[in-house]
């Protein structure tokens, strides 16, 4: 299992009650989204901000990141992508259960934020877990393998966001992954956001804040 490195926002209010765990997309870093703690740590006064960097150099990208490789966009196999993206797994659930214990904060006071590729991980590591994190928030992503939700050990809630205008991840993906996750026995909430590429667009952060602060309260 790789050591992934991190950034930190501690809690403003100098009290961390509650967690946000951002997972990047492919070829980006932690620090790419961890600055979206500026504008949310107003509204989560109590939450602290931990964004690790995924566990390899891109391919694509060597200035940036990658949870695991993306054949059409790097040329590698498939057989590469499924280990990677395994070896990914066990790497992002080290790196949660070591956080949880250093931050002194469980599971059920945590949101995992991805923003594509992130989001895949999300999506696939959350339900795979028990006790069940507070909720999902996925921006731009899509749902891997949806056929193997049988394996689910929690169903906690999931925010899925997307930009109509993504030539990245088609936005179809949003309604494929919220037909199999509700067909599972998850509650999915949904947000398009109208004349938005692959980004994250202030209101699509702000119905994420709505959905963060309202189960991170319970």
């Amino acid at each position: 299992m790789r050591a992934l490195t991190a950034g930190r926002r501690a809690a403003a209010s100098g009290t961390g009650k509650t967690l946000v765990i951002f997972l990047h997309g492919y070829g980006a870093d932690g620090a790419d989204l961890l600055g979206l703690a500026d504008p949310l740590a107003d509204h989560m006064p109590d939450t602290v901000f931990v964004a690790p960097n995924a566990p390899e150099r891109c391919a694509a990208s060597p200035m940036g990141y990658q949870w695991f490789p993306i054949p059409w966009i790097d040329g590698s196999s498939e057989e590469a992508a499924r280990e990677g993206m395994a070896r990914a797994v066990e790497d992002l659930n080290g790196f949660l259960d070591k956080t949880h214990q250093e931050e002194g904060i469980g599971p059920e006071n945590t949101i995992l934020f991805g923003f594509s590729q992130g989001t895949m991980m999300s999506l696939h590591v959350a339900p795979r877990r028990a006790p069940g994190v507070a909720g999902v928030v996925g921006f731009s992503g899509r749902l891997l393998a949806p056929e193997s939700l049988s394996e689910a050990i929690s169903q906690p809630p999931v925010l899925l966001v997307h930009g109509d205008q993504d030539d990245v991840v088609p936005p179809a993906a949003l309604p494929e992954a919220a037909e199999a996750l509700e067909a599972a026995g998850f509650t999915v909430y949904a947000h398009v956001s109208k004349g938005v590429g692959h980004g994250i667009a202030p209101d699509g952060l702000g119905v994420a804040l709505s959905f963060m602060t309202e189960y991170l309260g319970r």
